[in-house]
């Protein structure tokens, strides 16, 4: 695979933000996976500040996320009901402060059989172009 053209597979989303349990507001998220990073996800909301902000990390801790709890640290994943949906919640902690956000489960997952049939699990190194890179670094 190294060589060839980078694909990306995108989604954008609405994700709920979790203030208290009786209240949350919408957030605009975007999905992204490419196959030049392999092994990690990003995941940008699009805030009222007018600042994107982007956390990157495993794709795996998503797709294990997406079945039970998982995650420590700083990012902390798992499935849930919410009413009558099945979401993914995500725990994201920082130096600024916690979020707890909801996203729809089938959504999420759909958009990671995409991102499965792009890079499929265990063909991660293999989508990476290490000559490219290193040949980039000693340039």
């Amino acid at each position: 695979m190294a060589g060839q053209s980078t694909g990306v597979v995108e989604q954008e989303l609405e994700l709920n933000l979790v203030l208290s349990p009786e209240r949350s507001v919408p957030v605009a998220a975007r999905l992204s996976y490419g196959s030049h990073d392999p092994f990690a996800v990003y995941v940008t909301f699009h805030l009222d500040s007018g600042t994107p902000v982007t956390w990157v990390f495993a794709r795996e801790l998503l797709v294990e996320g997406t079945f039970r709890p998982c995650g420590q640290g700083d990012v902390r994943i798992w499935p849930t009901r919410s009413g009558r949906r099945s979401v993914l919640c995500m725990a994201l902690s920082s130096p600024a402060g916690d979020a707890l956000l909801e996203a729809p489960l089938p959504t999420v997952a759909s958009w990671l059989e995409r991102a499965h049939r792009l890079v499929p699990p265990g063909a991660e190194l293999e989508a990476m172009d290490l000559d490219g890179s290193l040949a980039e670094l000693l340039a």
